[in-house]
């Protein structure tokens, strides 16, 4: 990271212009045997294109809350970069009637849940590679097929503010400019440096679970190597991955 970062969009921004090529999230989903490695390149794409969705086609403004209903996922990762760089407030796992747009997963409850929001509804299918529903759910958008078609840059209306709510986990809101402190911190606490390789099977649902699977790999200059459905993988195979990518720091819950 740079001296001048003060939001997680920031800490991006500097990991793409210090090496765009190095892996930055690799996923596993070892109830399907997905396996996915973004770049720091590939993934600041992602992210690109999904915060002009929010802000160009989703109209979304700084302040709206999001309800961010998803698993620990590295699409679910580019949704809070999205945020980040927008001004939207990622509310984890929150209430979609309070929220001013909800993003889904594809789980029938999460989408019944959805629909008690009266603004944007966008679903995402969390299939490999990023693919589409066979058949959209009604009342949403299909992230899959709205993303592609977004730009390649993204430059925000307005600057986004550090000190403005960027993530909402339970009752406690966090601004970019605490998000990125205590990613540092945590970052310090784990050992972390440029080349490190965190495995984390830790949920998305908490802080620790948000830190070790994105916000203090990506502000030490390590990666992650985030695993979905880790309990299913079993002893052997764990060590298997944790030496084929190399990993440095475990958490696995």
């Amino acid at each position: 990271m740079n001296a001048t970062d003060r939001t997680p969009a920031d800490l991006l921004r500097s990991a793409l212009a210090a090496d765009p090529g190095r892996p930055l999230v690799t996923f596993y989903d070892d109830a399907t045997g997905e396996r996915v490695e973004l770049s720091v390149a590939t993934f600041a794409n992602w992210v690109a294109k999904t915060a002009n969705l929010l802000q160009s086609e989703l109209s979304a403004e700084p302040g709206d809350r999001l309800a961010l209903l998803l698993p620990a996922h590295w699409q679910t990762a580019v949704w809070l970069l999205a945020c980040s760089s927008t001004g939207v407030t990622a509310v984890v796992d929150g209430d979609p009637a309070d929220a001013d747009l909800v993003v889904s997963g594809p789980e029938p409850g999460q989408l019944a849940a959805a629909l008690a929001c009266s603004g944007e509804r966008i679903a995402l299918a969390l299939r490999p590679l990023g693919g589409r529903f066979p058949q959209p759910p009604d009342g949403f958008l299909d992230y899959a097929v709205e993303v592609p078609g977004q730009g390649d840059q993204f430059a925000p209306f307005a600057p986004v503010s550090p000190s403005y709510d960027a993530l909402v986990i339970g009752d406690t809101a966090l601004s970019g400019a605490e998000i990125v402190e205590r990613a540092l911190a945590d970052g310090r606490g784990l050992g972390l440096g440029p080349g490190d390789r965190v495995l984390s099977g830790l949920s998305y649902g908490n802080w620790d679970g948000l830190s070790a699977g994105l916000y203090a790999p990506l502000a030490a200059g390590a990666s992650v190597v985030l695993c979905r459905n880790l309990d299913r993988l079993g002893a052997e195979a764990l060590e298997k991955r944790v030496e084929s990518e190399r990993v440095t720091v475990r958490r696995e819950g």
